[in-house]
């Protein structure tokens, strides 16, 4: 048995480690969970009050679960994939014995009997639960408490802001959160975090708030692709409890991911979003000069007009769908509901049953309208958000880069490779076909990797 490192490490060492050798030093013993969690903890007072991303955490379970986690291993106990990954929990996603208010006032002080599936997995993986995430009130568009890491001024982006926010400071490695229009992939770009959003019914949602069943995703935040990959793996595969999942075999996300393509991958660069996206000149600066240093594994393309179409049919269902999910919370506070959700649950309302049943077409539409240009590459490249996090934090920012995908339920990485003038962050988006998962990551993993080292080359 590996033995116990001699010398507790600082800190700052610890938390800036990659997640997969933070993962394999806690599985050999170089590395105690207890002093990765006091790493954590240390981080998270010292950054805490001011990006405000945790909705409940308390160190004394921290601490009593890391070392059960140590004493699991010392004991030669069998361990997980996870074993001692720290992970913040978005607080929409129930959590057995902790609290889990969905960002509204409506369900204060509510405590599941149960887990979600999604902690299921990652408990029985070894994962150390770190607390609950800030989310928008019920996941929609109306902010939380959290502030952007980079400029407390500036929106963290909606409505997984406090995950995102969480991995961006650098107080957990790892975090989960949810998509139903933009709310992984848009905070992910605005923080400067890695983030994946899989194919639709990849991750089951079984004790996550449903909002819109027909879209709602799970994403994961991490700081590498290998990393979310990683997370992913433990989280994908069947649920009786959601519809949305299949019986299929495991995907092997964390394997392909870190594996070498048999060729170099070749991206369609989609610089003009649809429905005449106006982009900040830094983020179309910054695809310019990518498309330029891809050369010959890059070529543009622009989608038909159909594609415009795809932002009023995602609202479409997302509003139907919601004024059903929320009549209960409706019912019982509805008093307590934001302008932005008593909006959107009107829209919801006087949606007619034909409408909303067409809509319902449209995602197979679209995926066949991208089968011919995934025949032509292996991934899709565009703009995560139109530019940096907006200033003032009476907004979340534009979905409008992120909803055509999650409409498709085609899978998604964010880069963090971009840089504005004004020093925040701005994420690439990768793009895959669905059910392809493995090759994204793996793309975009290879694309990160091909950037970076000519960056410090």
């Amino acid at each position: 048995m590996a033995t116990e490192p001699r010398h507790k490490p600082k800190p700052e060492a610890i938390l800036a480690l990659d997640p997969v050798e933070m993962r394999d030093r806690l599985a050999k013993g170089a590395l105690r969970v207890r002093d990765l969690a006091e790493a954590c903890i240390a981080r998270i007072k010292a950054v805490e009050p001011e990006v405000l991303a945790w909705a409940w955490l308390e160190e004394s379970y921290i601490l009593a679960e890391a070392d059960r986690l140590d004493v699991m291993r010392q004991a030669g106990r069998p361990i997980g994939p996870l074993h001692g990954m720290p992970i913040g929990i978005k607080d929409i996603i129930d959590t057995k014995k902790i609290q889990t208010e969905n960002g509204t006032p409506i369900d204060k002080g509510r405590v599941p009997t149960e887990d979600a599936v999604i902690v299921s997995r990652l408990k029985a993986a070894g994962a150390l639960i770190m607390g609950k995430t800030v989310t928008t009130e019920l996941a929609y568009l109306h902010p939380g408490k959290t502030r952007n890491p980079y400029n407390a001024a500036h929106t963290p982006g909606g409505s997984s802001q406090g995950s995102a926010a969480a991995v961006a400071a650098g107080m957990v490695p790892l975090a989960i959160g949810t998509q139903t229009g933009g709310s992984v992939i848009r905070p992910a770009s605005y923080c400067g975090t890695v983030a994946f959003k899989p194919s639709f019914g990849l991750i089951p949602r079984t004790g996550v708030l449903p909002q819109s069943p027909s879209l709602d995703t799970i994403g994961v935040f991490a700081m590498s692709t290998a990393g979310a990959a990683m997370v992913a793996d433990v989280l994908a595969g069947y649920d009786a409890g959601d519809t949305a999942t299949e019986p299929c075999a495991p995907p092997r996300l964390f394997s392909t991911c870190q594996s070498k393509p048999p060729v170099r991958p070749t991206f369609a660069v989609l610089s003009a979003m649809p429905s005449a996206v106006e982009l900040h000149p830094d983020m179309a600066s910054a695809m310019a000069e990518l498309t330029e240093v891809l050369g010959d594994y890059a070529f543009e393309i622009t989608l038909p007009p159909l594609f415009d179409e795809a932002a009023t049919i995602r609202e479409r269902i997302n509003f139907a769908e919601m004024s059903k999910c929320y009549y209960g919370l409706e019912r019982r506070g509805g008093d307590h509901f934001s302008p932005e959700i008593r909006a959107a649950m009107e829209k919801g309302k006087d949606t007619l049953a034909r409408d909303y049943i067409s809509a319902l077409d449209w995602p197979g539409v679209l995926r066949s309208a991208l089968a011919e240009v995934f025949e032509r590459c292996d991934a899709i490249i565009c703009p995560a958000t139109p530019g940096p996090a907006p200033e003032g934090l009476e907004s979340t920012g534009p979905a409008i880069c992120n909803g055509l995908w999650t409409l498709c339920g085609v899978p998604v990485v964010n880069l963090p490779l971009f840089e504005a003038s004004n020093g925040l962050p701005m994420g690439l988006q990768v793009v895959g076909r669905m059910g392809d998962d493995g090759r994204l990551l793996r793309s975009a993993n290879s694309l990160w990797k091909t950037l970076t080292e000519e960056t410090t080359s």
